[in-house]
Parts: structure tokens; C-alpha cells; sequence
């Protein structure tokens, strides 16, 4: 990871003194780094021995960063990672002007790496981003949304980069397609439990754990699982509430929708399909070589369940 910095430090280099400012604003964030910790332990877990894997890494977290950027700014959030948002910080047109000055840059950095696959799985991979987003536009202040159409949505718009990862990782590596495929099962799954368990610590947790502020999904009217749970298993008048909620992005109505929402299950219930996903991630990496790298990637699975941040 320290490589990688150093990489990332490098690229995000423009003569453009804003673009400059925001991208170490961004970067300086923190943040987790799953998805281009996934391209290193997948590459070193095939047995990798050249140094791609440290762009490859870095293209991923342009890629992420991007999508946060401009998430931001359709969301208008104010909080990440405990820090003002770069849109709250800069301005929305900053912050939508510098996302792509990143996308652009991953895509020089993809051509570099000379692997048309490498290129087809990352621009494949950014436009099911680009519709899982606009997915979720479209679901925005809908209370009727199905735990199908929602789960669409998290494949495509929190799930395919770490798919992506996962996959360019074993690619790299020089691993066959089932190898490959298996990787991309992994990263899929895992990336489907974190923001599975997103959803729960949205109603669950506290601001200075998950670093942003609790209720913003009710605020932003998304109608994530828990709340899709409770408008399918809760009582008339639950019912009443969530679809008022959603539809007015009402969060003064916030504790009396978490205690429903606690009472009726919902969070355990969104708790176990992230648990099964985690499971279906160490089932993917099962037939790997012993090794630290697939004892770590084991261990992310388990993380990506049992954390509160």
C-alpha cells in the first residue's frame, strides 16, 4: 500500500493548482483502501511478481474516488470519512470537474498497463457503475422498490469495482478464467456485504464510527433493505410512516423509523444477507494455495461483517 501511495501521489499530479488541492484533500480522506487492497492480495495470492499490481491498485481508487466525488454532489452530503466533503469544502462544480479529471486520468493509466482485458474489465466495469447510479436516482424517494430492483443497485453501483478488483488482481497474476471468475465471485460477494452492512450502520451506528451522519440514507430518501423489510413485514401505520419518509426524505422522523425498524427485525434480516454473501466470498477463495494473502482475504470477509465502521 505504500507503493501505491507513492503511485497515487504521482498520477494525481496537474498543472491545475484546484485539481491539485482537492485530489490531496480527497486522498488525505483515508478511507479503508478494500478495493485496491483486493487487486494486491489477489495478485500475491496468484503467486504475482511484477509491479502492475501497484497502478492496477491505483486505477481502482481513481476509479472509487471519482464515483465518490460525484456521488457526493447528487446526494449533497456534507460529511465522509468524518471531514467535510470535498463538494461542502470546494464547491459542486470543483468537485464534479476534478471526478472526471480522476476518471480520465485512470483510463491514461489503464492504456499504460498495454492488457486490452485489463481495459475491458475496468470500462465495463465503470459503466455498470454509471447505471447502478442512475438506478438509484431513480429509486430515490420511491417507497416502492423492490429488495430485487434494490440489490440491482448494489451490484452494479458498490459491488462491480470490487468485482473489477478482484478479477484485474487474478489477471494479472496470469491466472486462467475460472480463476479469474472465482476472484470476481469473491470480490463481488464481499463488496455486496459491505454495503449491506452499510445499510445496517446507517441505522445503527454512530457518526464518529462511520463517518457520516446516521440517518443520511432517510435524509436523502434512499430506500435502502432495512427499510424496504419494514415496508413489506411492518404494520399499516410502519408502513405509513416508512412511505412518508421516503417520499419526503423526512428524517425528523428518524427514531420512530429506527425502533421500527429494530423491533421488526429488519436490521437482522440485512445483517444475515450480508453474512451469506461474506460466506459465498470464502466459499469463491476456497480452492486458493495456502497462503498469508488468502488468510487475509478470509479475514476481509469476516470485516466486512463484523465492523461498525
Amino acid at each position: 500500500m505504500v507503493a501505491v501511495n507513492q503511485v497515487i501521489r504521482q498520477q494525481l499530479h496537474s498543472e491545475v493548482a484546484l485539481v491539485n488541492q482537492i485530489a490531496e484533500y480527497i486522498i488525505n480522506a483515508g478511507g479503508k483502501r478494500i478495493r485496491p487492497v483486493l487487486v494486491l492480495l489477489m495478485a500475491n495470492a496468484y503467486g504475482y511478481q511484477g509491479k502492475h499490481h501497484f497502478d492496477l491498485a491505483a486505477i481502482v481508487e481513481f476509479i472509487h474516488t471519482a464515483t465518490l466525488l460525484h456521488d457526493d454532489v447528487v446526494d449533497e452530503s456534507s460529511l465522509r470519512r468524518g471531514r467535510q466533503t470535498a463538494n461542502a469544502m470546494f464547491g459542486n462544480a470543483a468537485s464534479v470537474l476534478v471526478g472526471d479529471f480522476l476518471y480520465s486520468r485512470a483510463f491514461q493509466m489503464m492504456v499504460s498497463i498495454q492488457s486490452m482485458r485489463v481495459m475491458q474489465i475496468l470500462a465495463d466495469a465503470t459503466n455498470v457503475i454509471a447505471e447502478g447510479e442512475v438506478l438509484q436516482l431513480l429509486n430515490m424517494h420511491d417507497p416502492d422498490v423492490s429488495e430485487e430492483r434494490y440489490l440491482q443497485v448494489i451490484r452494479s453501483k458498490t459491488a462491480k469495482l470490487f468485482e473489477a478488483a478482484a478479477e484485474i488482481g487474478a489477471l494479472i497474476a496470469g491466472a486462467n478464467d475460472a480463476q479469474i471468475s472465482a476472484a470476481g465471485e469473491y470480490g463481488r460477494s464481499i463488496g455486496t456485504a459491505f454495503q449491506l452492512i452499510d445499510d445496517v450502520l446507517d441505522y445503527s451506528g454512530n457518526a464518529d464510527d462511520i463517518g457520516k451522519n446516521v440517518g443520511d440514507d432517510l435524509r436523502e430518501g434512499k430506500p435502502t433493505l432495512p427499510l424496504i423489510y419494514l415496508m413489506k413485514n411492518g404494520s399499516d401505520a410502519e408502513r405509513q410512516l416508512v412511505r412518508t419518509c421516503i417520499e419526503q426524505g423526512d428524517e425528523s422522523q428518524f427514531h420512530a423509523i429506527l425502533q421500527a425498524i429494530t423491533e421488526s427485525g429488519a436490521l437482522e434480516y440485512t445483517r444475515n444477507k450480508a453474512v451469506t454473501a461474506a460466506e459465498l466470498a470464502k466459499q469463491a477463495v476456497a480452492d486458493l494455495p495456502d497462503s498469508a494473502y488468502k488468510s487475509a482475504l478470509l479475514a476481509l470477509s469476516q470485516f466486512a461483517v463484523t465492523r461498525n465502521h
